[in-house]
């Protein structure tokens, strides 16, 4: 029934359907940083099966972290301790100034006290071992990225 050049209808508006309305996930851009090629294509693997991650990036050591972090401006930064160039303590610091919002995880081989109280002392949001299993990483950061997104 048309009143005055509307259309008057019964029905509740509904949302459209069909393949080209679906609403697209948002895809966290993660960097992943580490000096071993075979750890970082690994990596990368595991953030690409999940549906709420994209790799925006790759580094292989602290210096180029810093570099791309800039160019692509990532939502989480994944990355190792022992590297060349700039370790990842060092590359952390210098991200914390330049990216403050955007969360750091650590993701080494190397784990002592020392090393954990300097990651806490700079900001780096959560130190995950490499010998856990990779899920580990995924749920923790998916943890980081939903604190930042909680925080106003």
């Amino acid at each position: 029934m048309q009143d005055g050049g509307f259309l008057l209808s019964n029905s509740l508006p509904q949302a459209p359907h069909g393949p080209a309305f679906r609403t697209i996930p948002h895809r966290n851009r993660v960097l992943i940083v580490d000096d071993n090629y075979s750890v970082r294509q690994a990596l990368i693997e595991i953030f690409k099966r999940e549906a709420d991650f994209d790799v925006c990036g790759e580094a292989g050591n602290g210096h180029e972290a810093i570099r791309v972090a800039q160019l692509l401006s990532p939502d989480l930064i994944v990355l190792d301790l022992a590297m060349p160039v700039m370790n990842g303590l060092d590359a952390a610091r210098m991200l914390r100034r330049l990216m403050p919002a955007v969360p750091l995880i650590m993701y080494s081989g190397i784990g002592d006290r020392l090393v954990e109280q300097q990651a806490r002392l700079i900001g780096i949001a959560a130190l995950i071992s490499k010998a856990e299993a990779p899920g580990t990483l995924v749920g923790k950061a998916r943890v980081v990225l939903g604190q930042r997104a909680a925080t106003p």
